[in-house]
């Protein structure tokens, strides 16, 4: 017996993830492209078919590591990560201002 399940107006209670989120300002639109640079950074540094330990890769394990680079990603960003999302702002806000 299957259920039909309605999310109602509980689907629009649920908060977003920062990544998923439109950007508030300047610098979080920053900090959100420079977590979009880290992720492909680091999916490109394993894009040679091989899983990170040297083994073939199947679906679950790209999935889990997709999900656990995107993660990263945004962590290192939201800490700071490469220093591009403070340039951008700066720049940006250089900008505004004249």
């Amino acid at each position: 017996m299957s259920t039909v399940v309605s999310l109602g107006d509980a689907a629009g209670t649920l908060e977003q993830p920062p990544a998923m989120r439109p950007p508030q300002n300047v610098a979080e639109a920053a900090k959100q492209f420079e977590a979009l640079m880290i992720a492909q950074f680091l999916k490109e540094a394993h894009s040679d078919g091989e899983g990170w330990l040297g083994g073939e890769e199947d679906t679950g394990n790209a999935t889990a590591t997709g999900l656990a680079e995107e993660q990263f990603a945004q962590a290192l960003a939201q800490s700071g990560g490469l220093g591009l999302s403070a340039q951008i702002t700066a720049s940006l806000s250089a900008h505004g201002k004249k």
